[in-house]
Formats: structure tokens, sequence, C-alpha cells
């Protein structure tokens, strides 16, 4: 048996998404290993050691015993300090270090991924020791790993793959959340749909509808005089969905249409991942 049809497109996804990381940090001499990425707090050495440690997680391997510094700004909840652990551990490994943990980590989960035969429900250690299905978690690697790519290609001035395997994963992600953002957070009125029109390497046209209920699905079929609509192209959305803009700083590459307080808030509850 091999690998189950429903988890090849999130194995592929990360594939292309880790080689891609490897190829970028390969060359890179130490000093560089310290620029600045747009994921706040972190380094290019952190944002790599993130990939690394997640990637051992899905391995099963245990996690590092490791007490944080208290001065660490970016940390401040329990799920960021999870996922701190994993970078804290390899803040002073030097770069040939780094790039041969990340390579024989690629080659351990090739190698597990190869002979994977799980079904895509069985229950798996997700972060904070929560439990998940295989599926979510192979989802969820594909979408991190595609934006941290997206993160290291932006701090070494590399873009490329705005619409790759994971690019594709990341958009079905960021969508399924949309409802959420435009429902709950941004309490769009009842009975208003609010159309999304997203250009460049990945472009989709979405509604969101908000039913008498206060609900939000996510639609296909455009909108006939929607509440409002946003315009933007891809790169944007990403950025803006994964906190690594604020709407402020990417306000001139959003067009916002129509009811203008609703557009604020749903610009100011776009983030919903870090």
């Amino acid at each position: 048996m091999s690998l189950h049809p429903t988890l090849q497109p999130y194995a592929d996804a990360w594939t292309h998404s880790v080689e891609a990381i490897s190829e970028l940090v390969q060359p890179l001499v130490e000093g560089e290993w310290n620029r600045r990425t747009p994921c706040p707090g972190w380094s290019v050495r952190d944002l790599v050691s993130h990939v690394i440690g997640m990637d051992c997680e899905m391995l099963g391997d245990p996690r590092p015993i490791h007490s944080l510094p208290r001065d660490l700004f970016h940390v401040t909840n329990e799920h960021q300090r999870y996922m701190e652990m994993q970078v804290d551990v390899r803040r002073h490994h030097t770069a040939p270090e780094m790039t041969s943990e990340l390579e024989y980590t690629i080659i351990r989960r090739n190698r597990q991924l190869r002979n994977e035969n799980r079904d895509p429900g069985t229950k798996v250690r997700g972060p904070l020791g929560a439990e998940i299905t295989l599926e979510e978690a192979m989802r969820y690697r594909a979408f991190d790993i595609w934006v941290h790519e997206q993160d290291l290609r932006a701090a070494l001035g590399r873009p490329g793959n705005l619409d790759s395997p994971g690019a594709h994963i990341a958009r079905d992600h960021l969508l399924a959340l949309l409802p959420g953002v435009v429902a709950e957070k941004a309490q769009a009125p009842r009975s208003s749909a609010i159309v999304f029109d997203v250009h460049g390497p990945v472009e989709f046209l979405r509604t969101i509808r908000v039913d008498i209920q206060g609900r939000g699905t996510l639609e296909t079929a455009p909108a006939l005089g929607p509440a409002a609509t946003l315009t933007l192209d891809w790169e944007t959305y990403v950025r803006l969905a994964c906190g690594r803009v604020t709407p402020e700083a990417a306000a001139d590459r959003v067009k916002a249409e129509g009811d203008q307080s609703l557009t604020s808030a749903i610009l100011d509850n776009f983030a919903v991942t870090h």
C-alpha cells in the first residue's frame, strides 16, 4: 500500500516547497541567516528551524527539553511558546549545521511519506498535544511550509512559486476561514454579501453570504449588489491573511468598494494565522 490518494496533493505540495527552501538557503553565508523575515520576530535561521522542528514532529521525534528565554517580545501566548521551542533550541546553530539538519530531515520525511499507508482519518499528534487527523496535519503542514517559503523569498529578495502546488492548498485553506472572518469577526450585516476579487498568479472570485442568523458561507456565484467588494492581488491577500502586513501598509494594493466601515472591519480582522 502507498499514500492514500487524498493525501497525495499535500505530500506533493510539501515536497515542492521544502525543496525550494533547501535550494534558497543552501548558498547563504553565515550573516544572511540572521536576516529578518516578514514572520514576526523570526530571522531566516529561525524560520528554517521552525520548518525542521515541525517536520521532526511529523516524524514523531520527541520535542526538545529546553527553557525559553523570558525576553522574547514576539512570544505572547501558549501556542507561540510551543512553536518557539524548536526555534530557540537552534538559535546558535551555524549555517552548515542548519543546512545539514534540513537535508537530513527532508530525507527522513520523504522516506516516511513513501511508506505512509495510514488512513487519512488516523489520529496523530498536533500542536500543543492536540489530536488531529493525519489529513488535517498534512494539509496544515503543506500550507505552513508554503507560507514560510514565501517569507524566505521576501527576506532574500527571491520572489517565486506564487502559483505552486502549495499556493493552491493555501488558497483553499484561507478561503475556508473567510466566512468566519467576515460573519463572526467583522460582524457583517445579516442577509448581506461580500465579494472578494483576487487576481494574479492564483485568481478567484468568491462571495461570502451572511444569512439571517449571521452565519457566513463561501460561494463561487457572484453576488448582485454586494454590501462590499474587495479587489486585491494574490500576494497581498496571502500577506494580509497571514499577518505579514498591516491593512494600512497594504492600503495602496487593496481596492475597497461599498460600505467603508465594513471593509475596514474585514481588513482589520483579516489575519487568520501569524
